[in-house]
């Protein structure tokens, strides 16, 4: 086992397998979650391996408080410490507002915002006793500047950006940073039903971003910005500029 856990929720595939794989390259025993795709999480955690390090796939919905704060425990029970938490799992229920129903409302809000409730709060405990952790949430551009047809979404990770300065700011006299990273438009399943040539029309490096563009500055974060917390950095190709 390395000397240094990372434990990535929504690991399966897209950004959070990206990110799980760039910490393992990084030298990280990775710990993911997953909520339903078993063979893609099976995948993620043998390519992990294969590097060298350790790690293990656990299924729960980070929506549901008991359950995640059981297997988060189980997780620091068995590894013993928790170096860096990626809060990346999330799910979308696009509409417009006017028809959204509230389920659609309460399955956002639950899973992308009280979900990183849920798993950070028993980490955060492990993190102040080791005095050292870092915690990134991902949020979104669409946190910063709105979309239409997202209000949930929207909601959800505005809320996600007041949440990580908050905590900035409660945990960095325990030497722990919380920073959150804002993806523009990258080449994942959530945006494969897009006009990707239509939206990289209005991007100035004229295409979408690739998971690993995101993985990298996780990486980044982790490793060499140690003097960075409680900041949102925009990973979108200029989209926002």
């Amino acid at each position: 086992m390395s000397e240094k856990l990372a434990l990535v929720t929504g690991g399966s595939r897209g950004i959070g397998a990206a990110v799980a794989k760039e910490l393992a390259q990084a030298g990280y025993d990775v710990v993911i979650t997953y909520a339903g795709n078993e063979e893609a999480a099976n995948k993620t955690v043998d390519e992990i391996k294969s590097t060298g390090v350790e790690s293990a796939a656990y299924k729960f919905d980070v929506s549901n408080n008991e359950e995640t704060v059981r297997v988060v425990n189980e997780i620091i029970e068995k590894y013993g410490r928790v170096d860096v938490l990626v809060n990346n799992a999330g799910i979308t229920r696009d509409g417009l507002f006017m028809r959204m129903n509230k389920d659609n409302w309460d399955a956002v809000i639950n899973t992308n915002l009280s979900g990183a409730y849920n798993v950070t709060q028993p980490i955060v405990k492990i993190m102040m006793k080791q005095r050292n952790g870092v915690i990134i949430n991902m949020a979104s551009i669409v946190g910063v500047y709105g979309n239409a047809g997202q209000a949930n979404y929207a909601a959800a990770k505005a809320g996600i950006i007041g949440f990580t300065k908050s905590l900035a700011k409660e945990l960095a006299s325990r030497n722990i940073r919380v920073n959150a990273i804002a993806p523009g438009f990258i080449s994942t399943d959530m945006t494969k039903g897009l006009d990707s040539e239509k939206i990289a029309e209005h991007i100035p490096l004229k295409r979408l971003g690739q998971p690993e563009d995101i993985a990298k500055t996780v990486k980044f974060l982790c490793e060499e910005g140690t003097y960075i917390t409680g900041q949102v950095i925009q990973v979108d190709g200029g989209l926002t500029v």
